[in-house]
């Protein structure tokens, strides 16, 4: 399954889920590139950067995190995967910047996850004066463990891709050499037989001029 497939079936998914302010996706990043993606944040509100590499290369990449004022809140250098969770000390547009630039040929497939704030409660919940029925609280739990399961369920078809680009990388290096070892054994083997054949063929003599 190449990348463009895989990128597919990710969007998809993602696609399916209830999330809070912010963005998740999944893009790819072409070699020697640079791809940047903003987000707007109000003052003191808490915001996480997740991320990783899902193919390409040795799945790494250069990331930084950068405040309205130029500020460079989080950098890492040729990273697979992290999270970084921060609070916004003015509001702005912050820019998350994924670089692929020391790569000279290969494309890497990377998935990003930059929520904002908290999510926002069911409808209904918190609208009475009184304390929450236990109907509502079991609602409220059940609504955050199956985001809990959404999130879950995200990141294992994320190392199922990983995992399954890595097999399919290692099984089609083990096809090129297993034929360049047929080919190496075959010619081996006529060199020798010629060799062999050589060394017992009859010699014809030489007659001496008179």
């Amino acid at each position: 399954m190449d990348s463009s497939v895989i990128l597919a079936v990710l969007t998809g998914i993602l696609a399916c889920g209830y999330f809070a302010d912010g963005v998740e996706l999944t893009f790819e990043l072409p070699d020697n590139a640079k791809e940047c993606f903003y987000q707007e944040i109000d003052k003191n509100v808490t915001a996480t950067l997740e991320f990783q590499v899902v193919t390409g290369g040795q799945y790494d990449v250069d990331v930084t995190l950068e405040a309205p004022n130029k500020e460079i809140l989080y950098k890492q250098m040729k990273s697979q995967y992290d999270s970084h969770t921060f609070t916004a000390k003015m509001t702005g547009v912050y820019v998350v910047c994924f670089s692929n630039e020391f790569s000279t040929f290969v494309h890497k497939l990377v998935y990003m996850d930059f929520q904002v704030g908290e999510e926002a409660p069911l409808p209904g919940i918190g609208d009475h004066v009184t304390v929450m029925t236990q109907m509502e609280s079991s609602a409220q739990e059940i609504h955050k463990s199956l985001n809990s399961v959404v999130d879950y369920q995200t990141h294992h078809r994320l190392r199922e891709a990983q995992g399954r680009k890595r097999a399919e990388d290692l099984n089609e290096r083990v096809m090129k050499y297993s034929l360049i070892e047929t080919v190496a054994i075959l010619l081996v083997g006529i060199g020798q037989v010629l060799i062999l054949k050589n060394f017992f063929s009859e010699k014809r003599p030489q007659l001496n001029s008179m």
